[in-house]
C-alpha cells in the first residue's frame, strides 16, 4: 500500500466482467484501477469516482464518499460489488470456567 493511500474501513470486492473477483482496500487502489484498467472510459459515474478518489487522496473528500462513488461506477460498468464478510475476533470470556467433562 502506498504511503499516500487513504484506506477504507472495509474493503470492497468487485466481480470483474471476466468473472474474477478483485479486492480494493483504499482510494489509491480504486483510482489506479479506474485510470488504468477500467473497461468503460466515458461513464458519468466513472468520472465522478475518479474525481472523488483523487479528492480523498488529497484530503478534500471524505473516504466514504470516494468508496461509494467507486461502487457506483462499478455498478454502472456491470461489475457488481460482492459482500465481504467482516472478520471478527473470537470473543473470549476469561471469567467463564472451562467446561469439564463429568465422568
Amino acid at each position: 500500500m502506498p504511503q499516500n493511500d487513504v484506506p477504507w474501513t472495509r474493503p470492497i470486492r468487485i466481480r470483474l466482467q471476466c468473472g474474477l473477483e478483485r479486492t480494493f482496500t483504499g482510494a489509491y487502489d480504486a483510482l489506479d484501477f479506474l485510470e488504468n484498467e477500467w473497461p468503460l472510459r466515458h461513464g458519468e459515474r466513472h468520472q465522478r469516482a475518479v474525481k472523488t478518489c483523487r479528492g480523498a487522496l488529497n484530503g478534500t473528500t471524505p473516504r466514504i464518499v470516494a468508496r461509494e462513488a467507486f461502487v457506483a461506477a462499478c455498478l454502472e460498468a456491470g461489475m457488481p460489488a460482492v459482500l465481504v464478510p467482516l472478520k471478527r475476533k473470537p470473543t473470549e470470556h476469561p471469567a467463564w470456567p472451562a467446561r469439564m467433562a463429568v465422568i
